[in-house]
């Protein structure tokens, strides 16, 4: 049985029927790392005896007859989301060795549900990066063409689902890091609400933004675990209070009658002609099966990202200052003074974006310039939340490109840090929002300058009202009820069974 490219969905009704153990699928998954992670770099640390302990207590549970929904799916974690007695880096040698003493909140949840957490997936330094070049222990590549990049931070996160080397993945979505991974990598992902799900264990970048979510073949998939991880936390005093839902009926509903805004501002100079046709094919899809496209705009569009860029940076800079050599992580020798211990701890620990981002911030919160950048972005994160929030009160959902275009070569624009920046630009409206979003694979392209080169995955992005999960699950599964984007495998070199 090849179990790599099965959905979680399939794989827990396959336990829970005892047609195949929770044992023996851990084996598989953890097998198929052992031979191709090598190539890819998805995984930093892979915990063969963790796992097949975790997958003997499901087996013992499902015997019992308990009902578990995400019974012996295979997931890895993002290395930003503590682990309990996993190593825990968040990809930067200033965390090398960290070990945490408890899991985070959406992890243990994970768990509590049936789920096998097979390691840690690599990830670009605190989440700090949009490409997956950025980890301390070396870049993910992405599955469609090792070459390319696999898209950021979550670059482990989707790769490894991409690959068939888990059925399920955690990433975390700062400006698009959940999703623009996705994308590029042809697989589904889910930022939730900001709130949705605790972030309780997850190793803050800007605590304003940052957000744990889904990676997965399919939006049930994606609905599934969503089920799991949402809900409020007294460890978290920004979680939400609100009851959960079942979002796995909204997936079954019908598109039907659904008002599908398109902003005109999301198609306009940048976006890639063949992504921009893979987009547009699939609003024509939904639409065919009754949804009701809706003109919307969206005029500040182009600050969003230079609003994003100036509230992270800036709280990065606050968030990171922990990391000092004192209490945990690395600490530099024969330093003469604290001052100096200090100094040469951040310097060793930490990588140029990170460091980029850390000074960036500094700057932007010195006396003098606070209200010039700080206040001044605040203020218009607020005006695009508003401007945001007035188009979803036409239209129940928003559609767009996830990324201007498919997944560029590695190296490509690590001397251009404002290139690469500019990958976010569709996505950090939600993330600045608070609002829930998704991407789900639409298509396939090849590269803009290099026509006749792969056919690499295209991302279609659908942005909904807070708590609006629930609609976007419910259009997303529907398109691929439809299509079979979400199907398609990488090349054959990748699919070792």
């Amino acid at each position: 049985m090849d179990l790599a490219f099965l959905s979680a969905v399939e794989i827990s009704r396959q336990v829970r029927a005892r047609q195949v153990s929770a044992v023996e699928v851990t084996r598989h998954f953890l097998d198929r790392a052992a031979r191709l992670d090598a190539r890819l770099g998805c995984f930093l640390l892979l915990d063969p005896e963790g796992a097949l302990a975790q997958a003997a207590e499901v087996d013992a549970a499902c015997a019992r007859g308990e009902d578990l929904p995400l019974c012996g799916v295979p997931i890895g974690i993002k290395d930003i989301l503590c682990t309990r007695g996993l190593t825990t880096t968040a990809g930067s040698r200033i965390l090398a060795g960290f070990v945490p003493p408890y899991d985070a909140t959406c992890v243990e949840r994970l768990r509590r549900a049936g789920g096998v957490v097979l390691g840690k997936l690599n990830l670009d330094e605190f989440a700090m990066g949009s490409s997956g070049e950025n980890s301390a222990f070396g870049p993910t590549r992405n599955p469609w063409d090792p070459s390319r990049v696999p898209g950021g931070s979550s670059s482990g996160s989707a790769a490894a689902v991409s690959a068939g080397l888990c059925a399920l993945s955690l990433g975390t979505d700062t400006g698009g890091s959940i999703r623009q991974p996705a994308a590029l990598c042809g697989v589904s992902g889910l930022k939730p609400t900001y709130g949705r799900v605790s972030r309780h264990g997850l190793i803050a970048f800007a605590s304003s933004l940052d957000q744990a979510g889904p990676i997965a073949r399919s939006a049930e998939d994606l609905a599934v675990c969503l089920g799991v991880i949402a809900g409020p936390d007294p460890l978290d005093s920004t979680c939400l209070p609100e009851p959960v839902p079942d979002y796995l009926s909204a997936c079954a509903a019908s598109p039907a009658g659904l008002r599908i805004g398109v902003p005109r501002q999301y198609f306009s100079e940048g976006l890639e002609p063949a992504v921009e046709r893979c987009v547009r094919q699939a609003l024509a899809v939904l639409c065919a099966a009754g949804a009701v496209a809706v003109d919307v705009s969206l005029p500040l569009t182009p600050h969003t990202v230079s609003t994003y860029y100036l509230i992270a940076t800036a709280e990065a800079s606050s968030n990171l200052a922990r990391y000092d050599g004192v209490r945990y992580g690395l600490r530099a020798a024969g330093s003469a003074s604290l001052t100096e211990m200090y100094e040469r701890t951040r310097a060793a620990g930490f990588g140029a974006e990170v460091r980029r981002r850390i000074l960036l911030g500094t700057y932007a919160l010195r006396s003098g310039y606070y209200d010039a950048y700080y206040r001044r972005a605040s203020q218009v994160r607020r005006l695009i939340r508003d401007e945001l929030l007035s188009a979803l009160a036409r239209c129940d959902l928003i559609l767009s490109p996830t990324t201007p275009g498919v997944a560029f070569r590695l190296g490509e624009r690590t001397e251009d840090p404002l290139a690469m920046y500019l990958s976010d630009i569709y996505t950090t409206s939600a993330s600045l929002a608070g609002l829930p979003a998704v991407s789900i694979p639409c298509g396939l392209a090849p590269p803009a300058d290099d026509p006749d080169g792969p056919l690499l995955p295209v991302g279609l992005q659908l942005i909904g009202p807070p708590l609006g999960e629930s609609v976007l699950l419910r259009a997303a599964a529907a398109f691929q009820r439809l299509t079979d984007w979400h199907v398609r495998r990488p090349p054959a070199a990748m699919e070792i069974p």
